[in-house]
């Protein structure tokens, strides 16, 4: 089992067995909102239709050249905005559905992400290993997913298939990152209507707009020293940022920027003693707290704890007791005002001490975390999206105001790790940890969070 399965615990359709992964695909479904671009003939341009908020802001102005666009490209998101991760750079992350609508199979070569008003400029390729390496496990490849989310077997969209894909961006500072951004399309397909064999072409699609606003700033949801920030972004050999479900008639990811919070001992362990009971796990029991002022939405409080290295989805018996309101186990939703909701996923039975209406304040203790819904180990599963149902949300990007960067997790380990997680993680640790100030962790770093 790998660490993905595991802590996977929210998904019901999405990679399953994996080590301390808490929720693969956890109850998600994004707002499928988009950019649909219209274009026939050659020759002329196409003013790019956006979202409600982009006609007069970073998409005006934009056109995409007029062509025959075998496949088509789809945001499965709204807008999104760049947010500074624990490595002081800034990361823009979004899917993109792609569905080939001709008559003929699409063999797809690459995908250049580019300034939508400079389209000379690339800002990324994504072409070769990061489309499909079956030999990679983890990292910057397999961003071409078959649908609802697994490795694609090859670069072959036939006629009347969809496959979705995973775009991260990069930037050294915010300054280089454009306001919207355009997809140059790269592959051997249905070139005009009346062909009759795939030949090369290739087009633009889809401008989007990544300066949306700016990431929410939330305080963290746990205190202390050694958390370990698991299946985090962005890697796609991690269990959330590949999280795609098909919920409500939709497809889309709202654990884009999930974490599966865990927490190593004074001596990097995530254990010791008897590794198959929850007691034994560093975290188990620990303060959960509101990230913000809010109200809470909803609850649950009646899932009993499960049992460390099995994982429900993968069990006979408990499989098919998990559904879309249990997978998460017991859960906490919390309106944080603006259109944004929190989840605090997997708590203790009995131990939530908020209930719908209530109002709560930043650092008020509102559960503990446990080990309930499908999730093979205690941990804290935190998100914030754009809707209070899980089933209708998507993800929103936010920052933690304050942290100690400590260092890594190794990669090569949690994936080599058992599903207990044994063995111990400091190999990584710095000498001296390294302070942050509105950034988020990224996957597998190692955090202090101030105390108090």
């Amino acid at each position: 089992m790998n660490h993905q399965k595991i802590f996977s615990g929210a998904s019901l359709t999405g990679p399953g067995g994996g080590r301390w992964r808490k929720r693969p695909v956890a109850v998600v479904a994004a707002l499928v909102a988009g950019l649909l671009v219209a274009g026939c003939g050659a020759g002329g341009k196409t003013t790019a239709v956006a979202g409600e908020d982009s006609v007069d802001g970073a998409l005006a102005g934009v056109t995409i050249p007029d062509s025959f666009s075998p496949v088509t490209v789809t945001p499965l998101s709204k807008s999104t905005t760049p947010w500074k991760g624990s490595d002081d750079k800034y990361h823009v992350s979004y899917d993109l559905q792609l569905t080939n609508a001709s008559r003929l199979p699409a063999t797809l070569h690459k995908v250049e992400v580019v300034d939508a008003k400079q389209q000379s400029t690339v800002v990324t390729s994504i072409s070769g290993r990061q489309l499909v390496d079956h030999t990679c496990a983890y990292g910057d490849c397999n961003r071409l997913r078959m649908l609802p989310s697994a490795n694609a077997k090859d670069t072959v969209i036939l006629p009347g298939e969809s496959r979705a894909l995973l775009v991260d961006l990069t930037f050294d500072t915010l300054a280089q990152a454009p306001a919207a951004v355009a997809h140059h399309l790269f592959l051997d397909g249905q070139k005009n209507p009346p062909a009759s064999k795939p030949t090369a072409i290739d087009y633009l699609a889809a401008p989007f707009d990544i300066s949306a606003g700016k990431p929410r700033v939330i305080s963290p949801p746990v205190k202390g020293d050694n958390w370990v920030a698991a299946n985090g972004c962005c890697g796609t050999g991690e269990a959330h940022r590949p999280a795609l479900n098909t919920l409500n008639g939709k497809l889309g990811n709202s654990q884009r920027f999930a974490i599966d919070w865990m927490k190593l001992d004074d001596d990097g362990k995530f254990y010791s003693g008897d590794k198959t009971k929850n007691e034994s796990f560093a975290n188990y029991g620990q303060a959960i707290y509101a990230v913000a002022d809010g109200t809470i939405s909803s609850t649950l409080d009646n899932v009993e704890g499960g049992t460390p290295g099995t994982l429900p989805a993968k069990d006979p018996v408990l499989g098919p007791k998990l559904t879309v309101q249990n997978v998460d186990g017991n859960h906490i939703i919390q309106d944080l005002g603006d259109g944004t909701w929190a989840m605090y996923a997997h708590l203790v039975k009995g131990s939530l001490l908020v209930k719908p209406g209530d109002k709560v304040k930043k650092g008020q203790k509102i559960a503990d975390l446990g080990n309930t819904g499908n999730s093979s180990g205690p941990h804290l599963h935190f998100q914030l999206m754009d809707n209070p149902s899980l089933l209708q949300a998507d993800a929103v990007p936010y920052v933690f105001d304050k942290f100690t960067y400590q260092g890594q997790v190794s990669e090569a380990a949690w994936q080599a790790s058992d599903a207990y997680l044994s063995g111990t993680y400091f190999q990584g640790k710095l000498p001296k940890g390294q302070p942050r100030t509105d950034g988020l962790p990224l996957n597998l770093s190692i955090v202090d969070f101030p105390k108090s």
